[in-house]
């Protein structure tokens, strides 16, 4: 019961079945066909999606192009009235500001401070002139 065992299996020779040769150039014929209508549907169907890709690429970038265009002139539009802000920003600081008020209000009022004497600019040539003609 308790024999021991020989590690190795009695060498005899292991029969293996026979397998029945199968007609394989059916089988073969088959796949090939299938493969090949496999790789037509393929090429059919990516076709297609390069044609719907191609139809969507012409509608799309004129569409792109007007917008790039809109886009410079918006920005040409927003970089002037930047300018004009800024202007207009610096005017209000200036009318706002303490020291430049009483200035501001002469210019404006054609007012002039007591203490400051009033200069009138006279054209040259109209007191030559003047001066040549005598006075009736």
């Amino acid at each position: 019961m308790n024999a021991i065992q020989p590690s190795r299996p009695p060498s005899q020779p292991i029969q293996k079945r026979r397998v029945t040769p199968r007609p394989k150039r059916h089988l073969r014929q088959r796949s090939y066909k299938v493969m090949a209508l496999e790789s037509t549907a393929k090429i059919a169907v990516n076709l297609v999606i390069t044609a719907v890709a191609a139809s969507a690429l012409t509608q799309l970038l004129p569409y792109h192009w007007l917008q790039q265009e809109k886009l410079r002139e918006i920005s040409t539009e927003v970089k002037l009235m930047e300018g004009h802000v800024n202007g207009l920003q610096a005017e209000f600081s200036r009318n706002f500001d303490p020291q430049e008020a009483k200035i501001i209000r002469q210019r404006q009022g054609y007012r002039f401070d007591p203490n400051q004497r009033q200069i009138v600019l006279m054209n040259q040539d109209r007191r030559e002139d003047e001066q040549r003609e005598p006075s009736p």
